[in-house]
Protein backbone atom coordinates (compact mmCIF):
# COMPACT_ATOMS: atom_id res chain seq x y z
CA UNK A 1 0.00 0.00 0.00
CA UNK A 2 1.13 3.55 -0.83
CA UNK A 3 -0.23 7.06 -0.37
CA UNK A 4 -0.03 10.55 -1.79
CA UNK A 5 -1.11 14.06 -0.90
CA UNK A 6 -2.06 16.42 -3.73
CA UNK A 7 -3.09 20.02 -4.24
CA UNK A 8 -5.08 20.63 -7.42
CA UNK A 9 -4.98 24.17 -8.81
CA UNK A 10 -7.17 25.76 -11.44
CA UNK A 11 -10.93 26.09 -11.82
CA UNK A 12 -11.65 23.19 -9.50
CA UNK A 13 -14.29 24.43 -7.05
CA UNK A 14 -17.99 24.63 -7.90
CA UNK A 15 -17.59 22.15 -10.76
CA UNK A 16 -18.33 18.83 -9.03
CA UNK A 17 -14.68 18.01 -8.47
CA UNK A 18 -15.03 16.61 -4.95
CA UNK A 19 -17.93 14.28 -5.67
CA UNK A 20 -16.35 13.13 -8.93
CA UNK A 21 -13.13 12.41 -7.03
CA UNK A 22 -15.02 10.36 -4.44
CA UNK A 23 -16.71 8.30 -7.14
CA UNK A 24 -13.44 7.73 -9.02
CA UNK A 25 -11.48 6.87 -5.86
CA UNK A 26 -14.13 4.44 -4.63
CA UNK A 27 -14.18 2.67 -8.01
CA UNK A 28 -10.43 2.26 -7.69
CA UNK A 29 -10.67 0.95 -4.12
CA UNK A 30 -8.83 3.91 -2.61
CA UNK A 31 -9.25 5.37 0.86
CA UNK A 32 -8.72 8.93 2.05
CA UNK A 33 -10.38 12.29 1.48
CA UNK A 34 -10.89 15.30 -0.75
CA UNK A 35 -11.72 18.86 0.32
CA UNK A 36 -11.96 22.42 -0.91
CA UNK A 37 -9.39 24.85 0.46
CA UNK A 38 -10.16 28.50 1.16
CA UNK A 39 -7.67 29.59 -1.52
CA UNK A 40 -9.70 27.92 -4.30
CA UNK A 41 -7.59 24.77 -4.56
CA UNK A 42 -8.77 21.21 -3.97
CA UNK A 43 -6.74 19.01 -1.63
CA UNK A 44 -6.57 15.19 -1.71
CA UNK A 45 -5.14 12.45 0.51
CA UNK A 46 -5.31 9.02 -1.14
CA UNK A 47 -4.13 5.57 -0.02
CA UNK A 48 -4.25 2.25 -1.83
CA UNK A 49 -2.56 -0.02 -4.30
CA UNK A 50 0.13 1.66 -6.43
CA UNK A 51 -1.60 1.03 -9.77
CA UNK A 52 -4.91 2.43 -8.50
CA UNK A 53 -3.12 5.50 -7.11
CA UNK A 54 -1.47 6.11 -10.48
CA UNK A 55 -4.85 5.90 -12.24
CA UNK A 56 -6.36 8.31 -9.73
CA UNK A 57 -3.43 10.73 -10.10
CA UNK A 58 -3.89 10.67 -13.88
CA UNK A 59 -7.58 11.48 -13.42
CA UNK A 60 -6.76 14.36 -11.02
CA UNK A 61 -4.72 16.00 -13.79
CA UNK A 62 -7.92 16.32 -15.83
CA UNK A 63 -10.79 16.19 -13.30
CA UNK A 64 -14.47 16.26 -14.23
CA UNK A 65 -15.64 17.79 -17.52
CA UNK A 66 -16.48 21.21 -16.02
CA UNK A 67 -13.09 21.61 -14.31
CA UNK A 68 -9.94 23.26 -15.60
CA UNK A 69 -6.88 21.76 -13.92
CA UNK A 70 -3.81 23.96 -14.24
CA UNK A 71 -1.45 22.11 -11.91
CA UNK A 72 -1.33 19.12 -9.54
CA UNK A 73 1.27 19.28 -6.79
CA UNK A 74 1.78 15.69 -5.60
CA UNK A 75 3.83 14.41 -2.69
CA UNK A 76 4.31 10.70 -2.02
CA UNK A 77 3.50 9.88 1.59
CA UNK A 78 3.49 7.00 4.05
CA UNK A 79 0.01 5.45 4.34
CA UNK A 80 -1.73 6.19 7.63
CA UNK A 81 -4.05 3.21 7.39
CA UNK A 82 -6.78 4.84 9.45
CA UNK A 83 -9.32 5.50 6.69
CA UNK A 84 -12.21 3.13 5.99
CA UNK A 85 -13.33 4.76 2.73
CA UNK A 86 -12.83 7.78 0.50
CA UNK A 87 -14.95 10.77 1.44
CA UNK A 88 -15.40 14.54 1.32
CA UNK A 89 -13.66 16.20 4.26
CA UNK A 90 -14.73 19.58 5.64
Amino acid sequence: MKAFHAIIKGEVQGVGFRMSAVIRAERLGLKGWVRNNEDGDVEVWAEGEPEALEQFYSWLQVGPAAARVDQVLKTDEVPRGNYTRFSVAF
